[in-house]
């Protein structure tokens, strides 16, 4: 689903992103774990066409999409969500949703005074959608609750929700437990395994929860220092001399006796 190839991306002098080269497989959900620095953010930055790489390339289904926008983008089903939720605060929880697709005939001042029929006919198609997404997340009784109000974790259902209104080939999830309680967590993990399974939707997780990247993803690739260090199962990662060097600025060799991982 994604390539990328000698990927870099440099502010001033320090390379955030360094010669990195990974796949994202079809169908696969692969975790994305690396120490605080790693570049894991600003790789799904540069993927998702937020930042313009200084170097490399980036293939989408064979496509190139190196550097194009993150709009073009969305609308070939590539979609992410941030570590904070970027939710319209003033909006209830299924008008969030229904803000999701783009081209709407109520987006034309022309249709608004000419085509109020069928602005009407789409709004109440997109609310039925957005109360099957909702019902889907088991969240459906928050639909008129403003998102402003939700908990952290609710608003993280509320980021998987919206990739839900549109064909999403891929979506890359970015520290998508961060704040949220274990109760949510567990509902989120649910959540991206049947969008997984019954959809078809390929993921690309960060997280620093290793029980959660561990439950849910195969592979899962860890970042150091901008490149790519290893990639295997969760249990091939945790065995790897070179990750565990980078998390802990110690290998299995120079360890104190007794220590362990």
């Amino acid at each position: 689903m994604i390539r990328v190839e000698n990927l870099s991306k440099r502010f001033g002098g320090f390379y955030a992103v360094d010669g990195a080269t990974l796949g994202i497989a079809t169908g696969s959900i692969t975790g994305l774990i690396g120490p605080n620095g790693a570049g894991k953010t600003t790789i799904f930055n540069v993927i998702a066409g937020m930042h313009q790489p200084s170097g490399g390339q980036v293939w989408l289904d064979g496509e190139e999409i190196t550097g194009l926008p993150p709009h073009i983008l969305f609308h070939k089903g590539l979609l992410r969500t941030f570590q904070i939720a970027h939710e319209f605060s003033t909006m209830t929880v299924r008008e969030n949703l229904m803000m999701v697709p783009g081209d709407q005939s109520g987006e034309r001042i022309w249709n608004a005074w000419f085509a109020a029929g069928r602005i009407r006919a789409e709004e109440a198609k997109l609310a039925c959608k957005a109360d099957e997404v909702l019902a889907f997340l088991t969240i459906d009784r928050l639909a008129d609750e403003l998102a402003g109000n939700l908990s952290g974790g609710q608003k993280k259902l509320l980021e998987l929700g919206r990739t839900m209104m549109v064909d999403a080939k891929i979506v890359f999830l970015d520290e998508v437990g961060a704040g949220v309680n274990r109760t949510l967590l567990n509902t989120i993990a649910d959540a991206i395994l049947r969008l997984n399974k019954e959809r078809g939707y390929t993921f690309c997780v960060i997280e620093h929860d290793m029980d959660f990247i561990g439950n849910l993803c195969n592979p899962v690739i860890c970042m150091a220092e901008g490149a790519v260090l290893a990639k295997g199962t969760m249990e091939e990662i945790k065995a790897n001399e070179q990750v565990i060097e980078a998390y802990l600025g110690t290998g299995l060799k120079n360890r104190p006796k007794g220590a362990t991982a």
